[in-house]
């Protein structure tokens, strides 16, 4: 593997004027530059330890504090008496990945998704949703609301807003084939994501759309993505509380 464009990538990602950085920091900066650039594809192996000590001329020590770091990050992934491989690019936060509903209900056996929109207009950023989304207030914004079925029961009423300059076609899209997650994702690959989860009650309204009892206590997921610097979506997830069921996997 030819290591000569390593100062070239890390300049592009990283900036040419950066103050010093520790030398695992350097090495890391150049891994990851070289899965950045697809010089380095998913499921490839990378080479040893020992290799990377000979091509950077630093401690082993320096190389394996740098390939841990990238493990925890999920950039890369270590298979025990075998070697370290790049890993499969994934869209995280540290609750959960921001999954498409639609495959979510399609991976149960005999479980169908279907959609049905309630809203799809457009809209203006007041003080609040300009803060949230960064944008300036009255910016136009998309605003649509989908619910969501397992088979012939709704499982998630989803509330979202969508940043016009980042998604300029929203509104021409029928979310009752493709969701808006999968569509958002497609013109606007993300990179970042933030989830709050809370436990709520159903206003009357959404009550009656999820065909649920008011009394009975909804999870409540508000989440904000980015593609690159720009927010792309803020959104309000709403589940049936008997019908929804969080999971995620942590490492420690």
């Amino acid at each position: 593997m030819d290591f000569s464009a390593d100062s070239a990538a890390v300049d592009q990602f990283a900036g040419e004027n950066v103050p010093p950085t520790p030398l695992y920091s350097q090495i890391k900066r150049r891994i990851q530059a070289k899965v950045n650039l697809g010089e380095w594809k998913p499921n490839s192996k990378i080479p040893s330890e020992s290799d990377l000590c000979d091509k950077f001329s630093v401690s082993r020590m320096t190389v394996n504090r740098a390939l841990r770091e990238l493990v925890d990050q999920g950039v890369l992934m270590r298979l025990p008496g075998v070697g370290t491989f790049v890993a499969e690019s994934k869209m995280e936060s540290t609750l959960m990945s921001v999954r498409n509903i639609a495959d979510e209900i399609a991976a149960h056996q005999n479980h169908r998704h279907s959609a049905e929109v309630r809203l799809l207009e457009q809209s203006w950023a007041n003080a609040e949703l300009a803060s949230i989304m960064n944008i300036k207030l009255r910016q136009i914004v998309f605003h649509s609301v989908v619910l969501h079925f397992d088979n012939d029961t709704p499982v998630q009423l989803e509330d979202r807003y969508v940043n016009s300059q980042v998604a300029p076609d929203y509104l021409g899209q029928d979310f009752t084939l493709q969701t808006p997650n999968a569509y958002l994702t497609a013109v606007a690959p993300l990179t970042e994501g933030e989830h709050i989860v809370e436990a709520v009650l159903a206003s009357p309204k959404e009550a009656e759309l999820l065909r649920i009892d008011p009394s009975v206590p909804c999870l409540q997921l508000r989440r904000k993505t980015w593609s690159y610097q720009n927010v792309v979506t803020f959104a309000r997830l709403l589940y049936p509380g008997t019908r929804y069921r969080l999971e995620g996997k942590f490492r420690s």
